[in-house]
């Protein structure tokens, strides 16, 4: 892969500006987008949607194992127009359900009707979460940090809300700088799973409210994640309400009635911890709810000192599991058709080992096309986390290498507003699209 600067000519970004912000919290993160990089392909050196194994990773499959989903199962159409073979074959690796034709932006990169973008990965965060601190302006001081807009704003609802929110919605059509929601909403907060599987009332009305919010204010695409990180919620005591077989219908009647009303601009995403203390469940498998209700697989990634490389942190494996292969390579094992997010991922600050956060970060840069399903990754920034703070300026050293990770061609598949410009419903197909059937 040979990279290059644009032709002079190109409407380049002003510098970011020196001192504090303006009495406006318009959003102004999106003038950094345009880095004047582009990428041309002259000799593939890996397939799109094929794992080579990380070095010194005996965890993850070898390079020139299987792909992750079989080449007769394209679901764009004709991709005649993305360009070379490797594109195509990203193409037919990202497709399901039967969606309109790839859109091509440049030099065969673009994104599928799921919103799978053919080159790299999209960029995101859920910025100053766990705090007080209006999102708005987190996200713009955030970008700021960075030096770039992001792709990708993780934003979390539950029960009655009704999203997106009109502050949401300013951030997705942003004239500076796009950017594609990701909404993970927990559906109820005083009904079980069993109860919204059953077809609660109240949870029902509130539904039918939602879809009809959602289709008079936001006709965009974005991404749906149902009651997120399930596993440490599952009472597995038949009758509980809370077992796997009893999220996995509440997903499906949720995704369903949903689409029943007339939504189909969402993008389904099944969220994991992923964590080897679940993943080794005997019920884990059970919580998946079903190829024809997802469209993304995703989990929440966190590392910290136990954890010395990125592949460490994507594919956690530890002693005391010892059948868990880690994440990753369980999801290409059981859901090889899936595209996969990083909902959440983050590095922990550890004050007695400033230098291990930098460290990862600048190892993800190296390793991150070994796990080339990974096709999203939201940072899930905060001082307050579960295990301290994974904000990402926590040292100097530490921003310095998140700001050149967050600079990689890899990390840039194309404007956001020219790829989705016009995308807006989605088309879902009958199950048997799938490439997996379960």
């Amino acid at each position: 892969m040979i990279i290059k600067r644009l032709p002079e000519g190109r409407p380049r970004s002003p510098d970011p500006p020196s001192g504090g912000r303006t009495g406006s919290r318009r959003l102004r993160a999106g003038r950094y987008r345009a880095r004047g990089w582009r990428r041309i392909v002259a000799a593939p050196v890996l397939t799109l949607g094929v794992c080579a194994a990380a070095p010194g990773d005996p965890a993850l499959p070898v390079a020139g194992s299987e792909p992750f989903v079989a080449a007769s199962s394209i679901g764009h159409g004709d991709v005649s127009e993305v360009g070379t073979d490797q594109e195509t074959r990203g193409a037919q690796a990202t497709g399901t359900r039967g969606l309109p034709p790839v859109r091509a932006v440049r030099d065969g990169c673009g994104v599928s009707g799921l919103l799978v973008p053919l080159c790299g990965a999209w960029w995101g965060v859920a910025p100053a979460a766990h705090t007080d601190q209006p999102r708005d302006s987190a996200l713009v001081e955030f970008e700021e940090k960075i030096g770039r807009n992001v792709d990708i704003f993780h934003s979390y609802h539950r029960g009655a809300d009704l999203f997106p929110t009109p502050e949401e919605r300013a951030i997705a059509r942003d004239p500076d700088g796009r950017r594609i929601l990701l909404i993970s909403w927990k559906p109820s907060t005083d009904r079980s799973w069993a109860e919204v599987a059953e077809g609660d009332p109240a949870v029902d009305r509130h539904i039918d409210r939602l879809a009809e919010h959602i289709k008079k204010t936001f006709p965009e695409r974005f991404f749906l994640s149902l009651h997120h990180e399930p596993e440490n919620d599952v009472q597995p005591e038949k009758g509980s309400g809370y077992t796997a077989a009893d999220y996995r219908a509440m997903f499906r009647h949720v995704v369903q009635r949903l689409r029943d009303q007339g939504v189909t601009n969402m993008v389904t995403v099944m969220t994991y911890m992923g964590a080897p203390k679940w993943g080794a469940q005997p019920w884990f498998s059970d919580l998946y709810p079903g190829n024809d209700v997802v469209d993304w697989v995703a989990y929440d990634a966190y590392g910290g000192t136990s954890t010395p490389r990125f592949a460490d942190v994507v594919n956690k494996r530890l002693d005391a599991y010892p059948d868990w292969p880690g994440f990753y390579r369980w999801v290409e094992k059981e859901i090889p058709g899936k595209p996969l997010m990083l909902a959440e991922w983050g590095v922990f600050e550890d004050e007695e080992k400033p230098g291990h956060k930098p460290k990862i970060f600048r190892d993800a840069a190296e390793t991150i096309h070994y796990f080339p399903r990974i096709k999203a990754l939201v940072y899930f920034d905060t001082p307050n986390g579960s295990r301290g703070d994974s904000r990402v300026d926590t040292t100097e050293n530490s921003l310095v290498a998140y700001r050149d990770l967050s600079s990689r061609v890899y990390f840039d598949p194309g404007p956001v507003f020219a790829l989705l410009n016009g995308l807006t419903g989605v088309s879902h197909g009958s199950p048997s699209n799938d490439p997996v059937s379960r």
